[in-house]
């Protein structure tokens, strides 16, 4: 039942509305399910501490005692101020908010993609808000940032009142490329990773030059917690990019959140790649920022 216009969910995507509206059963995984083996990511020692929600762990540096590595996290806590975030959102919320699947709403600049027939055109995008620049400026400031070409901007707000979520998946591999970057904004919240049992046709992984360790009993794997706080930036790359799938439960959304993700083209479309010519187009609008 595609419901794009009374709320904007299409296909087994539900949020609130159209759950009460045509009696629809929500069938997203639920977060009780993963509570009993569950890591907190700590960004200052790079490490998965056990745990559920980030409360649950003892501040750095005094975590317990069971622990792992999960490669390819990067969390950088302030990335603005606490008064650019405010005026951020201002900015946003001028502008006007599109409908999404799972009690979502966007504002999405870029290229237009089609992944399952794995075509994309240009469409009408011409560049992106020019009162959203300081933050691609500021990229430049971090490490593993410092060469990054974002070619789409995409502003998401999770609301509790309509159940905002996002279902487990991995970011497309044909067209975006390694680091998949987000900006929270307004409140804190959680990014929940699990590790992806499927095969390398989904997600188009076969595409990617990180070969995937496809596993098949993904319970074997504990769930990841990494904790977002307002006004960070969280890259996922390598193993996190590519092995986990990440989502958003509904509840760890308690009260209004919005983010901007960023992506970048994979090597297919820059410089000898098989779709350079298009990659070129896509790239000299990405450069523009416009006054709305």
């Amino acid at each position: 039942m595609d419901r794009s216009n009374f709320c904007g969910c299409k296909g087994v995507r539900t949020c609130f509305k159209c759950e009460a509206e045509y009696g629809l059963k929500n069938t997203c995984v639920a977060a009780s399910d993963e509570v009993d083996n569950s890591f907190v990511y700590c960004a200052d020692c790079d490490l998965c501490w056990q745990g559920w929600s980030p409360d649950s762990v003892l501040s750095h540096p005094n975590h317990g005692e069971k622990n792992f590595r999960i490669e390819g996290v990067y969390v950088k806590n302030n990335f603005i101020s606490q008064a650019e975030g405010e005026s951020l959102i201002q900015f946003l919320d001028s502008m006007p908010w599109d409908l999404s699947q799972s009690g979502r709403r966007k504002q999405n600049f870029g290229p237009k993609c089609n992944f399952k027939h794995r075509k994309m055109k240009l469409g009408n995008f011409n560049g992106f808000p020019k009162g959203t620049e300081f933050i691609q400026k500021r990229f430049k400031e971090v490490d593993i940032m410092k060469d990054y070409q974002t070619i789409e901007q995409c502003s998401l707000e999770y609301d509790p009142a309509r159940g905002a979520l996002i279902d487990p998946h991995i970011d497309d591999c044909w067209v975006w490329g390694e680091r998949i970057v987000t900006v929270n904004l307004l409140s804190d919240s959680v990014l929940t990773l699990r590790k992806y049992h499927g095969d390398n046709s989904k997600y188009n992984l076969f595409y990617s030059d990180h070969e995937p360790k496809v596993e098949t009993l993904r319970d074997s794997y504990p769930t990841v917690r990494i904790p977002m706080p307002k006004n960070s930036l969280l890259v996922l790359y390598g193993e996190a990019r590519y092995e986990w799938e990440h989502l958003i439960f509904r509840e760890d959304i308690t009260s209004r959140r919005v983010c901007i993700a960023y992506r970048e083209f994979t090597p297919a479309f820059l410089e000898n790649g098989e779709f350079e010519t298009e990659g070129k187009k896509v790239i000299s609008q990405a450069k523009n920022f416009f006054l709305t």
